[in-house]
């Protein structure tokens, strides 16, 4: 994998996938590694995908500073990217708790950022939060499933305070749209992805300034596409519309079916939607 440093001279690295206009593409989780977006669903046919390892996951190194794992100290790493890139302008992508580090950026560079693509995406540094209430809501829409008492039973268990690895694993089901073979193979490479003390440390709130974020993106002239799963609770598209409406030119797409991992659910969907709009 290609490398760059960071301003801290920490040494990251990013993969490459597909041709045409490049898009940076931001991993969530918090904090895990870059493989699990795989080509986005195939959106690699239609842009070349940079898809960064966040500091301390996948390839890139662990940072000498661990307090440096918060997202507001993590846009400097965006910034060296695009510079060792060469890139004047960016199409930016964030994916889930990447969303703030994605806004981030926007905020602190509007002027380097032509496009911004938020699925399935956290907006705290817009004061917007998921709330146990979205979660609840989007569960009831699963009870069909064959799956759903099981995993139910151990969300309830998380939210009365279980650290569980198995009540996890349980409740994997309720972020895809199917949990089928693929979405079960997805699910399995989390915790190994994933960097826990990272991530317990990306996304605080006093790393936010929600007032004057808001009053930034009603004023700047980047795009704005926020992608929102119709059975996701992260977030569920009615508060989806509510953040595309805190920028100057924001929209939502709803996918149908779609979880918190949309390029898996309805690839075709995913790619079209997110392509068509950074063609614009």
């Amino acid at each position: 994998m290609p490398t760059f440093t960071a301003p801290d001279g920490t040494e990251l690295a990013y993969r490459i996938e597909g041709r045409g206009e490049p898009l940076l593409c931001l991993p969530g989780g918090p904090m895990r590694a870059s493989v699990y977006l795989g080509d986005l669903g195939g959106l690699s046919s239609r842009r070349r995908l940079f898809l960064l390892d966040l500091r301390g996951t996948g390839d890139s190194a662990e940072p000498a500073d661990p307090a440096s794992y918060r997202c507001d100290r993590q846009v400097g790493d965006i910034e060296a990217l695009r510079v060792h890139l060469g890139l004047d302008r960016v199409d930016l992508l964030a994916h889930s708790a990447s969303g703030d580090l994605g806004l981030l950026y926007a905020l602190a560079h509007p002027d380097r950022v032509r496009t911004l693509t938020l699925v399935t995406a956290r907006a705290r540094p817009l004061g917007v939060e998921f709330t146990r209430e979205h979660r609840d809501e989007r569960a009831a829409l699963r009870v069909e499933e064959p799956w759903y008492e099981e995993a139910f039973q151990a969300y309830q268990n998380l939210m009365a305070g279980s650290d569980s690895d198995a009540d996890w694993d349980a409740m994997m089901p309720f972020f895809y749209g199917r949990w089928d073979e693929a979405a079960r193979e997805h699910a399995a490479g989390d915790v190994a992805q994933t960097n826990r003390e990272a991530a317990g440390l990306f996304s605080p709130w006093d790393a936010f300034d929600p007032d004057g974020a808001r009053a930034i993106a009603k004023s700047w002239d980047v795009r704005v596409l926020v992608v929102a799963g119709e059975l996701d609770s992260a977030p569920i598209p009615r508060v989806g519309a509510q953040i595309a409406e805190l920028f100057a030119d924001g929209e939502l797409a709803v996918q149908p079916g779609g979880g918190h991992f949309p390029w898996l659910d309805d690839p075709d969907f995913f790619v079209r939607t997110v392509a068509d709009f950074l063609d614009r």
